[in-house]
């Protein structure tokens, strides 16, 4: 059997609570360790809730910091597993963002995932999406914006997308579904693609 955990378990692995431990005790290096384990998961949420920039990596340490302020209070065996309390942080932070700023929110898939072989047509059509995505971004409510990216992007399982944003389960279904149908309506047959 292995050593390590089940993903459907919410059970935290030992080399993890200890390193919750040290951070929790003001060891600096073990600080830099948590950070640079969650850090992705940071970026890559803000990043697709509020575009590339240098506000993300503001917003980024604005998140880290909290948490570090915060780590006395976290129930290392809570139901909260690290990362999803931290986008919990992240959300919040963007969505203070989002108010500050209005910006257009940009949804792309920065990480080269699923790209075939560039040819100017090729190309062309992901520049296309690129915009269309953007687009539908846009035109989503922030709540159902946040909720598909948490669970399309960041794999949450529905428990977690209701801790991150703060409702009900069945609230948070409700904002993945008006997220799906909506996007669905507005990507038309690139959705269809998707499937």
């Amino acid at each position: 059997m292995p050593a390590f955990v089940m993903a459907d378990v919410d059970v935290i692995p030992p080399a993890e609570e200890r390193l919750l431990n040290a951070c929790r005790a003001g060891d600096k290096a073990a600080f830099r360790n948590f950070v640079r384990r969650y850090e992705k998961v940071v970026f890559a949420f803000l990043s697709r809730a509020l575009g590339r920039g240098a506000h993300v990596e503001d917003l980024a340490q604005e998140v880290f910091l909290r948490a570090y302020r915060a780590l006395p209070t976290y129930d290392v065996r809570g139901p909260a597993r690290v990362s999803t309390w931290l986008l919990t942080i992240a959300r919040r932070l963007a969505c203070d963002a989002r108010r500050k700023q209005r910006m257009q929110l940009p949804l792309r898939d920065e990480e080269g995932l699923g790209q075939s072989p560039t040819t100017p047509e090729t190309e062309g059509q992901r520049l296309e999406l690129a915009r269309a995505l953007a687009n539908a971004a846009a035109a989503l409510p922030e709540d159902q914006l946040d909720a598909f990216i948490l669970v399309e992007f960041h794999g949450l399982r529905m428990t977690e997308l209701a801790d991150v944003l703060g409702i009900p389960e069945s609230t948070a279904k409700t904002r993945l579904f008006r997220a799906r149908e909506r996007l669905r309506e507005l990507l038309g047959p690139w959705w269809e693609d998707r499937s």
